[in-house]
């Protein structure tokens, strides 16, 4: 037999296929840090709608609607990464209990001034930036294209929103 061959038996023979071509540690990590992206995905958002619906002062009028386009974005997002978690046979956080025990952005006062607002939305992105970063790297370790290409995506719109809302809020 030659080793490419033998090679390909012995893998085989250790990597039992559980979805996709995944075996079950490789699923069980990429599932993990989406899950993780996922509960601080799902936390900025209830916080984007809380500053949405809390804003005041004078720039209520741009960053009300700000906040709006930014909640739908992470909406849409969010439910991206749970059909990918499905897509591997796994299901996805879903309650705010297990976000919260699970997510790094935390709940947000209610009663900010609206730069203060700003200034934790761009935190959120940092964090997130972060965890897609790491889902990126895992999914590329993997193999996994799919969730690779579809990280990347966000990463793209994040990065474009990091730096106007730092545009929006730095002192002239």
């Amino acid at each position: 037999m030659e080793n490419a061959t033998v090679e390909k038996a012995i893998e085989k023979k250790t990597k039992p296929f559980v979805k996709l071509g995944y075996s079950k540690l490789e699923t069980a990590e990429l599932v993990t840090v989406m899950n993780e992206l996922l509960a601080n995905y799902s936390v900025h958002y209830q916080k984007l709608r809380n500053f949405h619906w809390n804003v005041k002062g004078p720039d209520f009028f741009d960053i009300h609607e700000k906040f709006e386009d930014q909640y739908n974005k992470a909406k849409v997002a969010i439910d991206d990464i749970a059909e990918r978690i499905r897509v591997f046979g796994q299901t996805p956080l879903s309650t705010m209990k297990d976000y919260l025990e699970v997510a790094v952005i935390k709940e947000s006062d209610t009663n900010l001034p609206a730069m203060d607002m700003v200034a934790e939305i761009l935190n959120d992105y940092t964090i997130l930036l972060e965890h897609m970063f790491n889902t990126v790297e895992m999914a590329i370790e993997h193999g996994d294209s799919g969730t690779e290409d579809m990280v990347k995506g966000f990463i793209k719109e994040m990065e474009k929103d990091h730096w106007m809302f730092t545009a929006f809020s730095s002192k002239q």
